[in-house]
């Protein structure tokens, strides 16, 4: 059985990252990690985190050749995704494969913080993307 820990983070979609984490951190306080490049996926994201709860996840293209590029021509700035920490995500990956989910990456990638990752495509939960992470 899917054995999910915890939401870990709401990623959100945003054409400046430095202009969106400046809102994000001096309006509502959040405290801010470090910005992270990972050209492989075409993003760039910094993670803002509370005292309790899941983080936020500001995420922006690298390039237009980028998936969050494609999402924000297409929805605009928003809600990209919601993450959910887990321990065994090929075990995850494997279960939900075998449940008729659709998988985006059917192996772990590279994610923020040392992390690995995978995404479930969105029409096989209500057409919202799942991220799991691993962490490192």
């Amino acid at each position: 059985m899917v054995n999910l820990k915890k939401m870990d983070h709401v990623a959100i979609a945003v054409k400046d990252l430095e202009d969106s984490l400046t809102r994000w951190r001096d309006s509502l306080g959040m405290k801010p990690g470090p910005i992270e490049e990972i050209a492989e996926r075409g993003v760039r994201l910094c993670k803002l985190t509370t005292a309790d709860g899941p983080g936020i996840e500001l995420v922006s293209p690298l390039g237009a050749d980028s998936p969050v590029a494609k999402f924000l021509a297409e929805h605009g700035e928003g809600i990209h995704h919601f993450c959910f920490e887990v321990e065994d995500i090929e075990g995850i990956l494997e279960e939900l494969k075998g449940k008729g989910a659709r998988l985006i990456n059917t192996q772990p990638v590279r994610g923020a913080e040392g992390s690995r990752i995978a995404f479930i495509h969105p029409e096989s939960f209500n057409g919202v993307l799942i991220e799991v992470k691993q962490l490192g």
